[in-house]
């Protein structure tokens, strides 16, 4: 496993996009690497698909009126104090949410939301985003989308069309000057592996584990956690991700399962978040610890 330290390295010249479905996604899902290569000075964006306006209300304390009434107003504070706390910038796609679809069966996707939207339409704004901002590496979701919330899937499709799009001149020729990013990853870090390590150190030191009823449900799938390819050592910002996962305050209980282990153990026990390389333009070679290994910084 590699240290928790994070390399002193100086990250000047290097761009990095997350494209991610909904406002918090980019706090629960690799914030910790994301806020280590902002501090190193790479220059961090994070395109956000939807507003979140379907988002249920995860936090007990939040689920009131005046908040319900103001949901959209309210995810987007949320996230731009996030977004702070990361050190990053970040933008909207400008999609609707879809919202869960609850039942058996489910019911059909709200017309007009982000699932529903037609790929080419979606992968032409995020093209635009991509050659304006003109990142080195791109990383999403893989094609499960990390869970099955249909703006994932959707998330992970628009970001592949848009990735193989981008330095296509022949693509969208009116959404700016063509640019081809270099790497493309998938998010891994709800992996199984992790979550048994972290459940085995809870027990062994005597504490509940938040994940022994979930781990009995998950089948192990050892084929899919070989497709991990990097990982990067990122422990020293666990606290910046924790604060910005807190700054989503209708998503995040603050006594919920997400601050259930103890910060020092998930340091020890895990302290890299983990990605699959999907795709590379650089040579470089597997397994890596660093997203950018093989890229020369712009000058």
């Amino acid at each position: 496993m590699p240290t928790s330290h994070a390399p002193a390295t100086d990250r000047s010249g290097l761009r990095l996009m997350h494209v991610h479905a909904h406002p918090d996604d980019e706090s629960s899902k690799g914030a910790a690497s994301t806020a280590m290569y902002a501090a190193q000075g790479a220059d961090v964006r994070v395109v956000t698909c939807t507003g979140g306006e379907r988002g249920s209300i995860l936090n007990p304390k939040m689920d009131r009126p005046d908040i319900l009434e103001n949901i959209t107003e309210v995810r987007r504070q949320e996230m731009e104090r996030a977004r702070d706390i990361l050190g990053i910038s970040q933008s909207w796609l400008g999609f609707i949410d879809s919202g869960w679809p609850d039942g058996d069966p489910k019911p059909p996707l709200p017309e007009g939301c982000f699932g529903l939207v037609p790929l080419e339409e979606a992968a032409e704004r995020l093209v635009r985003q991509i050659r304006e901002f003109r990142p080195h590496v791109v990383t999403t979701y893989d094609e499960r989308g990390g869970y099955p919330h249909p703006d994932h899937i959707r998330c992970h499709e628009v970001s592949v069309a848009a990735f193989e799009a981008a330095g296509d001149p022949e693509r969208f020729p009116d959404a700016g000057e063509p640019w081809q990013p270099l790497k493309l990853y998938y998010h891994h870090s709800f992996n199984r592996p992790r979550m048994q390590a972290l459940h085995d150190a809870m027990l062994a030191h005597g504490l509940e584990s938040p994940w022994e009823e979930r781990l009995k449900e998950w089948k192990p799938e050892p084929e899919w956690d070989a497709r991990i390819t990097t990982r990067v050592p990122c422990a020293d910002y666990f606290g910046v991700r924790d604060q910005a996962l807190l700054a989503h305050a209708t998503q995040i209980d603050p006594d919920g399962f997400w601050f259930a282990i103890p910060r020092e153990l998930q340091q020890e026990v895990w302290p890299t978040e983990d990605f699959e390389l999907v795709v590379s333009h650089v040579a470089s070679s597997t397994p890596e610890d660093d997203l950018f290994a093989g890229v020369t910084p712009d000058a």
